[in-house]
C-alpha cells in the first residue's frame, strides 16, 4: 500500500489532485466552525446528546449541524435531491430515457438536481429551526421573522457552497467530492469524541475498552468484506470465426453482483422516515385539543425508547435496502443488453428467464447486505444498551462511510496510476 502511495505522489496530476482536496477540506472545516448568530451552542450540545435522530442528521451533514455553522445543512439537501431524481427515473419513462442518454443526459440530470437542491435546502433549514424552536431545551436566543429568514438564507448559501466544493473535488478524480466532505466531517469530530471518552475513563474500564477495540476492528473488517463482496454470475458470449475452418467458439466472462449495491442510502431513508413522526409531533405538543397533545407526547415518548427506536430503525434499513436495490439494479435492462451483445447465462434462456434468474440471485445476496446494514445502523444503540456507557459508543454508520470513502478513493487513484503504466514501443 505504501508503495502505491509513494507512486501516486510521484505522479504530478495525482499529487496536485490530492493537494487540492486537502486545501478544500481545510476550507470546509473553516466554514464549519463559523457559527450562525442567535444560537445557544451549549444548549444545542445538550440537545444533541439527548436526541439520537439529530445525531444521525449531524453525521450525514458532515458534522456541521452540531456547531450550527453557516454550512450547518452540509450536503444533505443535495443527497435528498439525488435520491428524488433516482426515484423519478424509476417512475417516469421520460426521465429514465434522459438518464440513459450518456454524458449529455447525466449533465441535464445533474443540473436539475442542483436546482432542486435550493428549495430543499430552504425547507430543511426552516424545518431544522422549527425543531430547535419546539425543543424542550431553549436553543434559539431570538425567533424574530427577520432573524429566521437570515439564518435560512445563510444555511442555503452554505449548502450550495459545499456542493460547489464537492464538484470541484470530484473533477480531480481522487474520490467523490460529496462523500469526501462527509468523510472530513466525521474524521474532524474524532478527536473531540476521544477526548470526551478519556475524560471520564478510569482503570476499572480497561475490559470495556478492550471489548470496544475488538468490536471496532471487527466492524472495519466486516465493512470491507461486505463492501467488496460480490457474486460473479457466469456469462457466455457467442463468437463465430469466419476463416478457413469456419469454427464457432465463445468468450467466457462474468457479471459481478455486489452484496451491498446501496451504500448508506437505506440508512438515510430510514433516518428520514423516523424523523418525520417526531418532527410532526413536536408541533402539536401544545395543541388546544387534549387528545391531540396527548397523542403527540405519546409519539415523542415512544420514539425516545431505545428498544422501540432500534427495532424500527433496523427493520426500516432492511426494508429500504431491498427497495433501493430494486431501483439501482434493473435485471430486465441487463438481460436485454446481454441478449443484444450475444451473451447468455449458461443453462438459462435469454430474455425474461435471464432477468428472473438475476433477480432471484440479487434477492438472496441482498439479504446478507441488508442484515449487515441494519446491524451497522443500530450498533451504537446496542453498544450503549449492553455496556450502559455512551462515551465510547461505536458509530457503525460512521465507520461504514469512512471505510467506503477510503476504498472508493484508493480505487480511483489506482485507476489513474494504471492508465499511466503502459509500455512505449
Amino acid at each position: 500500500m505504501w508503495d502505491k502511495l509513494i507512486q501516486a505522489w510521484k505522479v504530478k496530476e495525482v499529487r496536485n489532485g490530492l493537494l487540492f482536496v486537502l486545501a478544500m477540506m481545510i476550507v470546509f472545516r473553516i466554514t464549519a466552525n463559523i457559527p450562525l448568530p442567535g444560537i445557544d451552542l451549549v444548549a444545542l450540545k445538550r440537545l444533541f446528546d439527548t436526541n439520537q435522530a439529530l445525531g444521525l442528521l449531524n453525521l450525514f451533514s458532515g458534522g456541521t449541524i452540531r456547531s450550527f455553522s453557516v454550512v450547518a445543512l452540509g450536503v444533505a439537501p443535495y443527497i435528498t435531491a439525488s435520491i428524488i431524481f433516482q426515484l423519478l427515473g424509476m417512475m417516469f419513462p421520460a426521465i429514465e430515457e434522459i438518464q440513459k442518454d450518456g454524458e449529455a443526459g447525466q449533465r441535464r440530470i445533474n443540473q436539475w438536481t442542483r436546482m432542486l437542491t435550493i428549495p430543499l435546502a430552504v425547507i430543511q433549514a426552516f424545518g431544522l429551526l422549527q425543531i430547535l424552536k419546539q425543543s424542550a431545551v431553549p436553543v434559539l436566543t431570538t425567533s424574530s421573522t427577520l432573524h429566521i429568514a437570515m439564518i435560512v438564507c445563510a444555511m442555503t448559501a452554505g449548502s450550495m457552497f459545499l456542493l460547489w466544493i464537492g464538484e470541484l473535488i470530484s473533477e480531480k478524480k481522487v474520490g467523490n467530492g460529496i462523500s469526501l466532505l462527509i468523510f472530513a466531517g466525521i474524521i474532524a469530530d474524532l478527536p473531540n469524541l476521544l477526548s470526551q471518552a478519556f475524560t471520564v475513563f478510569d482503570s476499572s474500564q480497561y475490559f470495556t475498552l478492550a471489548v470496544y477495540a475488538v468490536v471496532f476492528l471487527a466492524t472495519i473488517a466486516g465493512v470491507v468484506f461486505v463492501s467488496e463482496g460480490q457474486r460473479n454470475v457466469p456469462v457466455q458470449y457467442a463468437r463465430q470465426s469466419h476463416g478457413m475452418s469456419g469454427s464457432v467458439g465463445g468468450v467466457a466472462s462474468s457479471l459481478p453482483l455486489r452484496v451491498n449495491m446501496t451504500g448508506v442510502i437505506p440508512i438515510i431513508f430510514a433516518v428520514s422516515l423516523l424523523l418525520f413522526p417526531t418532527v410532526i409531533a413536536q408541533f402539536f405538543t401544545q395543541a388546544r385539543s387534549a387528545w391531540l397533545a396527548q397523542a403527540a407526547n405519546w409519539v415523542l415518548i415512544t420514539f425516545q425508547n431505545q428498544w422501540v427506536y432500534g427495532t424500527l430503525y433496523f427493520a426500516l434499513v432492511v426494508l429500504f435496502t431491498y427497495f433501493y436495490t430494486t431501483i439501482v439494479f434493473q435485471p430486465e435492462r441487463i438481460a436485454e443488453n446481454l441478449q443484444k451483445q450475444g451473451g447468455f447465462v449458461p443453462g438459462i434462456r435469454p430474455g425474461r428467464p435471464t432477468a428472473e434468474y438475476l433477480m432471484s440471485v440479487i434477492n438472496r445476496i441482498t439479504l446478507g447486505g441488508a442484515l449487515f446494514l441494519g446491524a451497522i445502523a443500530i450498533l451504537p444503540i446496542a453498544a450503549q444498551a449492553l455496556t450502559g456507557s455512551s462515551t465510547l459508543a461505536i458509530g457503525g454508520t460512521s465507520l461504514l462511510i469512512v471505510v467506503s470513502v477510503v476504498i472508493e478513493s484508493i480505487k480511483q487513484i489506482q485507476s489513474q496510476l494504471t492508465m499511466r503504466e503502459y509500455d512505449v514501443y
